[in-house]
Formats: C-alpha cells, sequence, structure tokens
C-alpha cells in the first residue's frame, strides 16, 4: 500500500521538505487558499501558530504539513482533541497517509504503537505527559485541535497544562471559533521563546444560506429533498431525541432502490452483534444514520464512513458534530436553539452555534451549505391549529393554543437565529485547577517537582484570588498523597526530594477526583474474606460518575418486579405507592461507604462538594455473569450502550492504574480478566482497522474474540495469568449454556469433538442437556459457582495440552454433572489464542 506523506527522513533542510509537501498537495489537487499557504509557511519557519479559520477551510492539511516537517526531522508531533471519536478517526486518516507504523495512538481506552513519530491522543493524556516530564517530555510538535475546549469547565485545564510545561515544544493551535488571540500569542512566546503568529480568515469556501422554518418535521425534510438540499444532519441535544427522530422518519422514503442496494453491499461483513444492532441495521439501509456517544464506537465509525461516501441521506445526532467529526452533509437542521448545559437550560452560545452550523456544506461537492432552524414546537403545532381553524369563526374562537414546556425550555425565535448568525465568538476563559492526578504527575519529576508545581500555579492563567485558593488546595492534597506514602518526603540532602512510592504500579494514577478515599479505604476490607472482590468492585463504583440512564432503568426494573409482587399480595393502590417512593437503584455496601466516606470528608477539606455515588453495574454483571448483551436486554439499554461501554471501561481502568497491586487478590483479577474481555469482545473495531491497514489480509477477530495479548506474544508465559484467560473462556461457554444458547455455542465453540455423528451440532447438544434439566432447574453463574475448586485443570505429560473438568453448580448443590474440556498450549503459543474444545457432558452422580 502507497501512504504519500511518509516522512522523508534523509532531507533535514525545511525550503526542501516544503517544497515536497507543496507538491503532494498539487498531485492531490489540493488548491490552497491564502490562510493555508500562509500558516504552512510559518510552520515550516518555525514558528508556533495560531489557526483562526471557518469550518471546512482546510485546517487538517496545516496540520498534515507540521506532521511531516516533524517526522522527516526525527521528532514527534502529537495531535490532540477533546472527545475519542475524534481521536479514532484522526488517527485512521493519518495511518492512511503516513502508514500505520508511522501513527500511534492514546486515549486511556486503547493505546497502539504509542512510540511512533506521530502521536494522537486526547487533551488529558497530552496533559498528563506534559505535567509528568516537563521540559524532559519528548513531544516536539504539538496540534492541539478544536482549541476552544480551552474554555471548558470540567476539561479546560488540560487543554492550558501543555501550553504551561512544553518550552521545548513548538505549538499549533487550531479552531474556528476562537475570538480574540493575542494573549495566547503573548503566552506561547514567553513559554517556548519562539515567535508565535495568528492565522485567521472568514472567507468560507462554501458560503451558508440561513432559514428559519415554522413547519413541522416531516414537511420540512419534504422540502429539502425537493430542493436538493439532502444529505441533512438533524441536530438535537439529547441522545434520545435523535433516537427517537431517527425513528419516527423510517416512514420516509429517502433513498432508491439503487441507493439501497449500494447500502447493503457496503453493509456486508459489518458486524451488528450487540441489542441496538438490529435498529442500526435497519436504519441504515434505509439511507438514516444515528450519530451520538450513545452509540458502541463500532456504529458511530460505520456511519461515518457511509456519511464519506455520500449512501446516507439524514443523520439524526447530537452536537457533537460541532467537535469536528467528519460527517459530510450538505444541510444542517437545528430542532431547537436552546440546551441543557449541565445547570439550567440556555439558549446556544455563538460558539457552540459557530461549531455546528459551521460543518453544512461539502468543499468540493457544493456551491453553498444550508443552514435551517426550526420553530419551537409548540409555536409550530399553533401555527397548524390556527390554519385550521381560519375558515371556520366558531372554531377559531374556542381555540386553545398549546404552551410552551414547563421545564428544560427557553423561548427563541427568528429575532434570536438572526443575532446568533452574527455575533462573534466568546472570549476564552481559564478554567485551570489542581488535582490529585496533576500533583502526582508533577511530583513525579527528577528535578524539584514541588517547585515546578508552585511555578504551573503562578503561571498558570487564573485570576490572582484564584491563585491563592489553588496553592491552599494544593497543600492540603500534597499532605493527603503523602499521609497515604503515595508521595514519599526524602530525607534531607536527597535528590530528588520527594519520590512516588515505589511499591505502586508503573501506570499508577488518581484520575478519579475520589480515588484517594477508595484507596484509603481498601485497607479497611479484609482480603481475604468471602466476596471480598465484590465489596471493591462497589467501592470503584463509588468513586465513578453515575450514568444515569443505566440507573434509572435499574429502579424502573425493581419497581416493576415490586408491583408485581404487591400485587399479587393482595396490597393497595396507595400502600403500593408509598413503598415504591422508599427504593432506590442497587447500592451494595452503601452503608459502609457512606459511613467511610463521612470519616474521609471530615478529615480532608480539600473534598468540598464532592460526592461518593453508591452503585452496582459491574459488579451486578460479574455477580451475574453476564454478557454485553445479556445486561442490556435485562434493562432495555438498546439507546445506551456506549454509556454502559463507557462505564465497564472506567472501572477497569481504576482496578488496573488505581488499586495497588496489594490488594488485587486472586479473585480480584478474575474480575480485571471478565471486564478485559467483556470490552474486546463488545467493541474491537478500532484495532482491527489499524491491523488492516497495517496488513490489508488481516481478518479481524469475531465478535466474542479474547482480548487482543499485551507483553510477551506467548500468552502462556505468565500460567496465573493464561489460567485465568482459560477460565474466563470457560465460564463464557457456561454463560451460553446456562442462557440455552445452543446455536450460538455451536457458531463460537468446535463441537465436532463431542458430537462427531451428529448432523446439527446444536440440537445434539441441546438433547444432552435434557439429562440435566430432569433434576436440576438451571445452572449457576455466581461467585460461588466460579470458585476455583470447580475447575480442575490436567496438564498432558508432554505439556502440550491441558484436559479442564468443569463441575456444573446446581441450585440444589448437587454438582453431579461435569463438562470436560481440551486446550491445545501448543496451538495457544503459536496463535496467541485460546480455544477450548468441548469434549463430553456427563454425570459424576455415585
Amino acid at each position: 500500500m502507497d501512504f504519500p506523506l511518509k516522512p522523508l527522513r534523509n532531507v533535514t533542510d525545511p525550503d526542501a521538505l516544503m517544497e515536497h509537501f507543496l507538491e503532494y498537495a498539487a498531485i492531490k489537487g489540493i488548491e490552497l487558499y491564502p490562510a493555508q499557504e500562509e500558516a504552512i509557511l510559518e510552520i515550516f519557519s518555525g514558528k508556533n501558530v495560531i489557526l483562526n479559520t471557518p469550518t471546512g477551510s482546510g485546517k487538517s492539511l496545516v496540520a498534515a504539513a507540521l506532521h511531516f516537517l516533524s517526522a522527516s526531522l526525527g521528532r514527534q508531533s502529537v495531535y490532540t482533541c477533546p472527545i475519542k471519536a475524534l481521536v479514532n478517526e484522526k488517527f485512521l486518516a493519518l495511518c492512511r497517509d503516513f502508514g500505520p507504523e508511522n501513527v500511534g495512538m492514546m486515549t486511556g481506552d486503547a493505546s497502539v504503537n504509542r512510540g511512533a513519530p506521530i502521536l494522537c491522543c486526547t487533551a488529558e493524556i497530552l496533559a498528563n505527559i506534559a505535567l509528568r516530564d516537563g521540559d524532559q517530555a519528548k513531544v516536539h510538535d504539538v496540534i492541539m485541535d478544536e482549541f476552544h475546549y480551552y474554555s471548558d469547565g470540567e476539561r479546560g485545564g488540560a487543554w492550558q497544562a501543555p501550553l504551561l510545561t512544553l518550552p521545548q515544544s513548538r505549538f499549533l493551535l487550531i479552531s474556528a471559533t476562537l475570538g480574540e488571540t493575542r494573549f495566547f500569542e503573548r503566552e506561547l512566546e514567553r513559554v517556548t521563546g519562539n515567535e508565535c503568529v495568528t492565522v485567521s480568515s472568514t472567507e468560507r469556501p462554501v458560503p451558508l444560506e440561513f432559514t428559519y422554518v415554522e413547519d413541522p418535521l416531516t414537511e420540512t425534510l419534504e422540502k429539502l429533498q425537493a430542493a436538493n438540499k439532502f444529505p441533512v444532519y438533524i441536530v438535537h441535544f439529547t441522545q434520545r431525541a435523535a433516537s427517537e427522530t431517527a425513528q419516527s422518519l423510517l416512514s420516509i422514503n429517502v433513498c432508491s432502490k439503487e441507493e439501497k442496494a449500494i447500502i447493503t453491499k457496503e453493509l456486508q461483513g459489518a458486524s451488528f452483534s450487540s441489542p441496538f444492532g438490529k435498529e442500526i441495521k435497519k436504519l441504515l439501509r434505509s439511507g438514516i444514520g444515528l450519530h451520538h456517544a450513545g452509540l458502541l464506537p463500532k456504529y458511530r465509525v460505520l456511519i461515518e464512513k457511509l456519511a464519506q461516501k455520500g449512501l446516507l441521506k439524514i443523520i439524526c445526532g447530537t452536537d457533537t458534530l460541532g467537535v469536528g467529526v467528519n460527517v459530510p452533509i450538505r444541510t444542517v437542521l437545528f430542532t431547537q436553539l436552546c440546551k441543557y448545559g449541565g445547570v439550567k437550560t440556555s439558549i446556544l452560545t455563538a460558539r457552540d452555534f459557530h461549531q455546528i452550523s459551521g460543518r453544512a456544506g461539502r468543499k468540493g461537492f457544493d456551491d453553498h451549505g444550508y443552514v435551517v432552524a426550526m420553530a419551537p414546537e409548540h409555536v409550530i403545532e399553533n401555527k397548524r391549529l390556527e390554519a385550521k381553524a381560519a375558515a371556520d369563526p366558531k372554531k377559531k374562537k374556542k381555540l386553545v393554543k398549546r404552551k410552551p414546556p414547563e421545564r428544560g425550555f427557553v423561548h427563541w425565535d427568528e429575532q434570536t437565529y438572526q443575532r446568533l448568525q452574527s455575533a462573534p465568538a466568546e472570549p476564552l476563559t481559564s478554567s485551570f485547577q489542581v488535582s490529585h492526578s496533576m500533583l502526582l504527575n508533577v511530583l513525579s519529576r527528577q528535578n524539584d517537582g514541588c517547585a515546578a508545581m508552585r511555578q504551573l500555579i503562578r503561571d498558570c492563567h487564573n485570576s490572582e484570588q484564584s491563585k491563592k485558593s489553588m496553592r491552599k488546595q494544593a497543600f492540603q492534597l500534597f499532605r493527603a498523597l503523602t499521609d497515604r506514602n503515595i508521595i514519599e518526603i526524602m530525607p534531607k540532602g536527597s535528590e530528588p526530594k520527594l519520590r512516588v512510592n515505589l511499591e505502586l504500579q508503573d501506570d499508577f494514577s488518581l484520575n478519579q477526583t475520589l480515588a484517594l478515599y477508595c484507596i484509603d479505604t481498601i485497607g479497611l476490607l479484609d482480603t481475604t474474606a468471602p466476596e471480598y472482590e465484590l465489596k471493591l468492585l462497589s467501592l470503584v463504583e463509588s468513586i465513578l460518575e453515575n450514568p444515569d440512564i443505566i440507573l434509572r432503568k435499574q429502579l424502573d426494573k425493581l419497581k416493576g418486579d415490586k408491583v408485581a409482587e404487591m400485587k399479587a399480595a393482595g396490597i393497595e393502590y396507595d400502600d403500593r405507592m408509598e413503598e415504591l417512593e422508599k427504593l432506590e437503584y442497587p447500592k451494595p455496601e452503601s452503608e459502609f461507604i457512606y459511613e467511610t466516606f463521612n470519616r474521609f470528608s471530615a478529615l480532608h477539606p480539600w473534598v468540598g462538594g464532592e460526592n461518593i455515588r453508591p452503585k452496582s453495574i459491574a459488579r451486578e454483571m460479574f455477580e451475574r455473569y453476564s454478557s454485553f448483551a445479556d445486561y442490556v436486554k435485562l434493562y432495555g439499554l438498546t439507546r445506551a450502550e456506549g454509556l454502559l461501554l463507557r462505564h465497564l471501561t472506567n472501572v477497569y481502568r481504576v482496578l488496573t492504574n488505581t488499586i495497588p497491586p496489594a490488594f488485587k487478590t486472586e479473585a480480584v483479577n478474575e474480575v480485571v480478566t471478565y471486564i478485559e474481555t467483556l470490552l474486546r469482545i463488545t467493541d474491537s473495531s478500532l484495532l482491527d482497522e489499524w491491523e488492516t491497514l497495517k496488513d490489508p489480509d488481516y481478518k479481524p477477530n469475531s465478535d466474542e474474540a479474547l482480548p487482543a495479548p499485551t507483553g510477551p506474544s506467548d500468552i502462556t508465559h505468565d500460567r496465573e495469568a493464561f489460567t485465568r484467560l482459560v477460565r474466563n473462556e470457560v465460564f463464557r461457554f457456561l454463560r451460553m449454556l446456562a442462557n440455552k444458547e445452543y446455536q450460538e455455542i455451536d457458531e463460537h465453540f468446535p463441537l465436532d469433538q463431542m458430537f462427531p455423528e451428529a448432523r446439527w451440532k446444536y440440537t445434539a447438544l441441546s438433547n444432552a442437556m435434557e439429562a440435566y434439566y430432569e433434576s436440576h432447574e438451571w445452572i449457576r453463574l455466581d461467585p460461588g459457582a466460579r470458585n476455583k475448586a470447580n475447575t480442575k485443570i490436567t496438564e498432558s505429560e508432554d505439556r502440550t495440552s491441558w484436559l479442564i473438568e468443569q463441575t456444573l453448580i446446581d441450585p440444589e448443590e448437587l454438582n453431579d454433572f461435569q463438562i470436560i474440556f481440551n486446550l491445545s498450549i501448543t496451538e495457544a503459543k503459536e496463535n496467541s489464542t485460546i480455544e477450548i474444545v468441548p469434549l463430553e457432558l456427563k454425570s459424576i452422580a455415585d
């Protein structure tokens, strides 16, 4: 495969490299805009650049120029942006341009080829590198895309940290809505010692036309289709609203038969294995896409690919479109001009409006982009009612107009829309704040970490009053870290003066605000006690944000089950309602968690308004040994699969990066292996795509593949870890068996040796299980059933295979059935995969 921008390792003259890059642009048929040309010239002359030009004006090409220059000179360039979806998209795009061996990625969820000359990562990852290594970081060139996130209340500090701590780096700051930039020019010049220039332009390659409509959505879409203004992105501000709109549009025929046939062909080989997969497939085959953070990454990537090929006519999504995700469209359609911002509902900021509307119009395809805003729903409905009653005075007199929503609504009209069109982007404001994670990173430096922390607070862009509070908080956090021996103060005269406790894991982190409470409280648990791993899992989940949709679904199911129980018991309605008010979603260990947290927060003023959040999602899944699909179906989470995946990912990261090794018992490692496997099985799309770019003949793993091994290529190297993987695979088989998913077992496990004569292997397995169900109601999968004592592994004399005897644990605890498996150690070594082969289901009754 030919990658057009592979670095020129034997050329070091910037002018020659610039000439080569411009030749590449010419060959690609790219005619540079004046702002692009100016920015590229400044980059090759060694300056810091702030690029403030409209969406669609080729800012990515300027970033590619810096990547090319940096890699050719043997430097490392880092591309960073706000959301993982955009990091993933840019990572794959850069792989296609520069070759996958030259591009790496780090998002906290995945790490691929991290030592490559071009690295894609989220802003938080770059901030951690910058805080930990400072001027020693091997980061030479930094591209910060969507830099307006500097003002984000929760995450803005991650955008500021590299500006303060990487004096050896050269910066390219990119956004379509920066506002005044002189302050950032001065700061970059102060920190790096290099000149900084702003390249700005208001000229859009594809001009926009704005329209305000008072028609219902369906009529509006019909008019847009008739005017040849498809594809259209319908902007919503909740995931639920986007999903509901997409479903409602299935009745509209937006694609011809020929177009639908092309889409069907494109979907061949795509995996729709999760519960929501069927709905996604149905929408896509009709030419309708759905795009929001509640989707699994593999679906978002697929929708983006189809959109880039022009195959989707309508895409319903959230305002994440404004973060630069590559979904090329002709028309942006706002369903409303107000949104809930976490505290209250407000009219869109000028920045949000320009970011989203700026996505309209495709360079090379459209002469104009179109931005349409709909009037409020009650205004549209009242207009329809008035038109209906206009011819009848009696009806007109009796007309009762619909009122605006009482909650979650701020009125807008055409004047609001016009004001947003001309309003400049709001000034960027600093939201820098101190955290445990920041302190741990800065104090880990080889030189004087305390001095570096003082300088960081002194140089940050906050007000002087804010800096005073920050210094006080930093000292409180420092005391908390030293009290727990996470940071050790070295004897007087030692260098360095501080060190991170060497007993902690290499990738130890405190990224969660209350991670220190978790570490503090684990010590109160008895690691030898039954269910220790479940209590630890509850502690871990309690320091994470609440995925509200999942918790509401848990409570709804709990109430539904309770109502049925009370009705059966003949309890009166009013009494039933009173009992339901007392119910909460599951909060195991809540009494212990609340009590210990109250004591902890009383001793640590820095906790402030932070609160603990007991819940049971990962714990419940592990206790049930649920598959991802089982749990989604149990609670009806089809529209929130991405949310569940993110929560599991966060649990996994705390277990692996925050819990000290001393507290990781064998049972805890079983939990880690279970979640790790669950994540890989659910969505491995990004790693599969990268492998395909490396090797066009690469065949992606099936949806039930084991996690990609890390460390030694021989996955049998660490016998203890390998045994956990094997047992995890055995219980995956048992989960399917317990659910009577015999056909699924036949698809994922070889049954040839178990039923060599049977034509339909899954039918033979179903028949064989009848003997078990004659005396037992079900197969237990709870933690007790998964005790190591129930799995016997015998190694062959030549050490080339294992015989695995797994006892089926039944509710009566007769435990009189076993399944026998064979595992080839030789194949596991050679292929880095585990394939257990079922041999026999047998009764072991006396």
